[in-house]
């Protein structure tokens, strides 16, 4: 499957935080605009800074009345110590079964050090009000991933 892309309408969904709360995109859309961000696996190198540029990023992207969703396949308790550790101030979503990563279609065969597997492919999307895409955010470097949403966003 490839990804979805801009003009898509996005899939509803509902999982759990890493405080074992439920986030359903559709209500968190009510409040403006949400940045759905895919990432492999919590308390890695890449996905550390990801995460801590965005957490620095959380009152720019609130001006623009971004809510922030990072999904992985991690387990809640994975992304409580993720959270905890790195102070991170916005919502961690569990897809450990990655069935909201397979209908974005980010879910898909990766290669590493000559093995293949199956896993995400860091992808973020921006999500209007309306439900659709509004952008699909794929080529960037961890390190300034949040520079490149806030770039978008102040356009």
């Amino acid at each position: 499957m490839t990804a979805l892309e801009q003009n898509d309408q996005a899939p509803q969904f509902t999982l759990q935080d890493q405080f074992c709360t439920e986030h359903s995109l559709s209500d968190a859309l009510k409040n403006g605009p949400v940045l759905v961000y895919f990432y492999p696996k919590a308390s890695t190198p890449g996905c550390t800074v990801q995460a801590c540029g965005l957490r620095d990023s959380v009152k720019a992207l609130a001006s623009h009345n971004v809510t922030i969703f990072g999904i992985s396949p991690d387990p809640v308790a994975r992304l409580k110590k993720f959270s905890d550790k790195q102070e991170l101030n916005f919502t961690l979503l569990s897809d450990e079964d990655h069935s909201i990563c397979d209908k974005f279609g980010i879910w898909q065969l990766k290669k590493f050090m000559g093995k293949e597997y199956m896993g995400v492919v860091r992808t973020s999307f921006l999500i209007n009000q309306s439900g659709y895409i509004e952008h699909v955010f794929n080529k960037f470097k961890t390190k300034n991933h949040h520079e490149v949403v806030l770039d978008y966003l102040n356009r």
